[in-house]
C-alpha cells in the first residue's frame, strides 16, 4: 500500500517504521532535522526488548506536490499542529484515499456522524475556524486510537516504550471495505488494530486518562507511575475522571473498563513520561485544547460542571502560555 505519514515524531515514526519494515511505500512527510535524517538513513526504530531494526527502504519529503496521491494518509501531528499541514492534505489525496487521523483528545470530526441533538456540530477549541473540515472532510477519515508509548529520542530515532494496539472505525459505525483494509495493513506491519463499531467510545476510553495524567504530569513534572502512586494525584485524577465520566455519559458514552481498572492501567506503565511532559521539556507548546480544552467545550454542550477539569486547564493554559511568551522573546 503506497502510504504517507504526515509528521516523522515518536508516533510517526514508529507507525511509519514499522509499515516500511512490512513491505509498504512508506512517504514521511517531515521537515527540519527529522527530514535530513530520514533522508540519510531512514528510521531507527529501538523496540522495547532493546533490539533495533532500521526502516531504510522509506522516502522523506517536504514537498507534498512531489509526494503525490497516496492510498492511505496517516495524520501523526498533534491535534494543534493539524491546521499547520491541512492545506497539504488535498495534495496527498485522490478519489479513493483514506485518511487516518492519529490525534489523542476530541478530533475535529466528533460530531460527523454522531445523531442526536449535536449531529454535525464543531468542536470549535480543536477547529477554530473550520478550515481542518473543509481541507481534510470527514467523509474521507478512518478513525484510530493510539495506545503505544514512544518516544522520539533523536532525529529519526524512535524508542518504543510498550504497547502496539491501534483500534481503527468507520465514522458511522460501519465495517467498510476500506476500514478493513486499513486494520489489515497495520496487521501485517505487527499491529493490533480491530475495527470498532464505536470509535468514540475508544476515543473517551484513551481520552479517559490523556486529559488527567498528561495536564497532571505536565505541571508537576511527573511519570505516569509518580502520579498514581502518590495519593493526593491519584485522587486528582479520579475526580478529573468522574467528571469526564459524566460529560461521556451524556454523549451515549459506555465505557468498558471501570475508572480504578483504568488508573490501574496507566500506573502499570511506570516511569514513562507524557507526550505533554515531554513537550514541555522539549519548550515546545503542549496538546492542550484536544485533551483538555476540548472535554471543557463538551463539559459546556452537555451542561455539566467541571470544577477539577477547570482548575487544571487553567494552569496548563497558562503554563504553555509562559513557554509560548519566552520562545517570542528568545
Amino acid at each position: 500500500m503506497k502510504v504517507a505519514i504526515i509528521g516523522c515524531g515518536a508516533i510517526g515514526g514508529y507507525v511509519g517504521a514499522k509499515l516500511a519494515l512490512a513491505g509498504e511505500r512508506v512517504t514521511f512527510i517531515a521537515r527540519g532535522a527529522n527530514l535530513e535524517a530520514v533522508q540519510r538513513r531512514g528510521v531507527r526504530l529501538i523496540l522495547a526488548d532493546g533490539t533495533e531494526q532500521v526502516a531504510s527502504n522509506v522516502m522523506a519529503t517536504r514537498d507534498c506536490v512531489a509526494a503525490g496521491a497516496q492510498e492511505l494518509v496517516i495524520l501523526a501531528v498533534k491535534a494543534h499542529q493539524l491546521e499547520a499541514v491541512a492545506h497539504d492534505v488535498p495534495h496527498l489525496c485522490g478519489p479513493e484515499t483514506v485518511v487516518v487521523t492519529m490525534q489523542n483528545g476530541i478530533p475535529y470530526w466528533y460530531f460527523h456522524h454522531h445523531g442526536g441533538e449535536w449531529a454535525g456540530g464543531v468542536v470549535r477549541s480543536v477547529d477554530p475556524s473550520g478550515i481542518i473540515a473543509r481541507l481534510i472532510p470527514p467523509e474521507t477519515v478512518v478513525g484510530c486510537v493510539v495506545y503505544p508509548a514512544t518516544e522520539l529520542i533523536a532525529p529519526g530515532v524512535v524508542k518504543h516504550i510498550e504497547g502496539d494496539r491501534f483500534p481503527v472505525g468507520e465514522l458511522d459505525g460501519t465495517s467498510s471495505e476500506r476500514v478493513r483494509r486499513v486494520s489489515q495493513c497495520f496487521a501485517r506491519a505487527g499491529f493490533k488494530a480491530p475495527v470498532l463499531e464505536d470509535i468514540r467510545a475508544e476515543i473517551w476510553l484513551k481520552l479517559w486518562g490523556n486529559l488527567t495524567f498528561n495536564p497532571i504530569s505536565a505541571l508537576t513534572r511527573s511519570t505516569l507511575a509518580d502520579i498514581c502512586q502518590f495519593p493526593a494525584t491519584r485522587e486528582l485524577a479520579a475526580a478529573m475522571m468522574t467528571e469526564a465520566q459524566t460529560i461521556a455519559h451524556k454523549l451515549g458514552i459506555v465505557f468498558r473498563v471501570s475508572l480504578e481498572k483504568r488508573i490501574a492501567g496507566a500506573e502499570r506503565v511506570g516511569k514513562h513520561k507524557t507526550s505533554m511532559l515531554q513537550d514541555i521539556e522539549a519548550g515546545r507548546l503542549p496538546e492542550l485544547e484536544a485533551l483538555v480544552g476540548s472535554v471543557v467545550e463538551l463539559g459546556r454542550l452537555t451542561g455539566t460542571h467541571t470544577p477539577h477539569i477547570d482548575a487544571v486547564y487553567g494552569l496548563t493554559h497558562l503554563l504553555a502560555r509562559t513557554i509560548a511568551l519566552s520562545r517570542q522573546e528568545a
